[in-house]
């Protein structure tokens, strides 16, 4: 049977391709350390400010989408990404990274509700066998984008070894994320969505602002988003080290673009892979989380115990003229290889965590509540990691709490 429009895949199809063009292209840039430029402070600067803005957006977010709709909040938010990009041009031609700093901050507040109403929809649209495919086809779409923003950068500085993206690099984000804020008006309302047994996504309910005003002050007493906390926390702490340290810092900027074309196309092959296990009818749903969460913690252990061998190696950012290309397979192969593998644990990890919040509900604005909470704590750790970043902690100690803090998230991914 063909999707049919007002179908519960057809609208997570949509959402994906709004997030391949929009927060797909923001990962590409910001995939390439420093949002492309050389001197990696002011894209350092400007994700600090973004993501303490979207600790507050991502929270209040799923308020917003429950008030206001998921197609006007995604449409207007979608044009933050492209005021983000656009703000680079400026500060190539002017070395002022005010601008850019303040569009990080506005980023902010759009990414803040464009996720909240993104993950609304993808975990509460499905049935309850389906999460983890729904996941997944979000998941692919949604890194096709960032494939093909590693690939714009990669084509446009071929012949440029090092230094930062061109305008061009630029312009082509901000077209492409204008497009993508475009394309939200084309979701469906959700009281009109159904699923392929013919159920309704949503009962119908009615929302003020005092009401979700309580029910948000309620989350910070949840048991269960207590619990989750320390993950929540480090679902994008980890992102800094990758893109900064170790994309950012010891490539040039054609490489890094050529890495990000696989680590997003690694996220892809992550998401399906473990899409299999969560939806598998073999295993009881417990005990689907109990192997998910050992894949996970596996994982991310190699990882890092890579990370540390890639730090020994190459502790400090490598001077311009020294810095590695993926011509060179001798010296970039092994950093290369560690990379795409970070892509894959991140899908992994986001999968898993986006998994563990569908099992707790069914009822879509709950789970808005739950998404924005999540994304907002997220968000806290992303910015304390950014300007861990800024202000030019060691590689290792950056390396250190990463590793640390997912010890910390472990307890509480394992007892929810």
């Amino acid at each position: 049977m063909g999707l049919r429009y007002y179908s519960a895949m057809t609208q997570v199809i949509i959402v994906g391709f709004v997030c391949f063009l929009c927060p797909g292209m923001f990962n590409a840039l910001n995939g390439t350390g420093g949002g492309g430029q050389l001197d990696t402070t002011a894209g350092n600067n400007a994700n600090t400010a973004l993501y303490s803005t979207f600790v507050v957006f991502g929270i209040l977010g799923g308020a917003i989408v429950n008030l206001c709709g998921v197609r006007w909040t995604i449409f207007v938010s979608g044009f933050t990404y492209a005021l983000y990009s656009g703000s680079y041009i400026y500060l190539n031609h002017t070395g002022n990274s005010a601008f850019t700093i303040a569009a990080g901050a506005i980023l902010g507040i759009g990414a803040g509700i464009l996720w909240a109403a993104q993950g609304m929809i993808m975990v509460s649209y499905p049935r309850e066998e389906e999460k983890g495919r729904y996941i997944a086809v979000f998941w692919i779409i949604f890194n096709l984008g960032g494939m093909l923003g590693g690939i714009l950068p990669f084509a446009i500085n071929y012949k440029k070894d090092n230094g930062s993206l061109d305008d061009g690099v630029y312009i082509a984000f901000v077209v492409l994320e204008c497009l993508g804020a475009f394309l939200g008006l084309a979701l469906a309302p959700p009281a009109k969505v159904t699923r392929d047994d013919g159920s309704s996504v949503v009962l119908v309910k009615y929302t003020n602002l005092g009401t979700e005003t309580m029910e948000i002050l309620k989350l910070f007493i949840n048991p269960l988003m207590l619990a989750l906390l320390p993950m929540c926390f480090n679902s994008n702490f980890f992102y800094t080290y990758q893109f900064d340290n170790i994309n950012g810092s010891i490539f040039n900027v054609r490489t890094r673009g050529f890495n990000n074309i696989f680590y997003w196309g690694a996220q892809m092959v992550g998401s399906y892979a473990i899409s299999f296990l969560l939806d598998s009818p073999r295993f009881a749903r417990k005990t689907r989380g109990y192997i998910a969460f050992a894949v996970v913690f596996v994982f991310f252990n190699a990882i890092w115990g890579g990370s540390l061998a890639l730090n020994n190696k190459y502790p400090a950012p490598l001077p311009l003229e020294d810095r590695l290309d993926f011509k060179d397979s001798s010296r970039a192969g092994g950093a290369i290889t560690l990379y795409v593998f970070c892509g894959i644990g991140d899908a992994l990890y986001q999968s898993f965590a986006y998994w563990i919040i569908g099992a707790l509900s069914n009822d879509n604005q709950l789970l808005a509540r739950y998404i924005g909470f999540y994304k907002g704590m997220q968000s806290f750790g992303g910015a304390i990691a950014w300007q861990l970043a800024a202000k030019k902690v060691s590689h290792k100690n950056q390396l250190v709490a990463n590793w640390v803090l997912f010890a910390i998230s472990v307890p509480s991914m394992l007892y929810v």
